[in-house]
């Protein structure tokens, strides 16, 4: 049995989103990737994430797009969110539901190959 293959040519663009959000929920941040990731089409390859012994979380999401990742700082109420993808829609749906979720996100870049762009309206 033969099994034909095809694929898609991308060209080496990244698009990049890193936010401080003003919540350190580990429960609420897991969740809240897991939906944002699925409502924007990213494709979850794995998942992996750790706790810290004294306090602070870590996650990482692999994306067939690329990675999102999470790292909270609970001394400052704060965690860091960096999405890195090669699929500029899906990324600019990321943030707009990112910033519709009713969390306080503080834009820290949101870029396109290092140049900022602007989210999907």
């Amino acid at each position: 049995m033969s099994v034909e293959l095809s694929h898609k040519t991308v060209l080496p663009h990244i698009f990049s989103i890193r936010v401080w959000i003003h919540n350190t929920d580990t429960d609420l941040l897991k969740t809240m990737g897991d939906t944002l990731l699925e409502k924007a089409e990213f494709r979850v390859l794995n998942f992996v994430e750790h706790y810290f012994p004294v306090k602070g979380y870590t996650a990482l999401w692999l994306l067939a797009e690329s990675h999102l990742a999470i790292h909270t700082f609970p001394d400052g109420d704060y965690s860091y969110l960096e999405l890195s993808g090669c699929n500029e829609e899906k990324t600019k749906v990321f943030f707009n539901l990112l910033e519709e979720s009713g969390l306080e996100v503080k834009k820290e870049d949101i870029a396109y190959n290092g140049q900022p762009f602007k989210p999907a309206t």
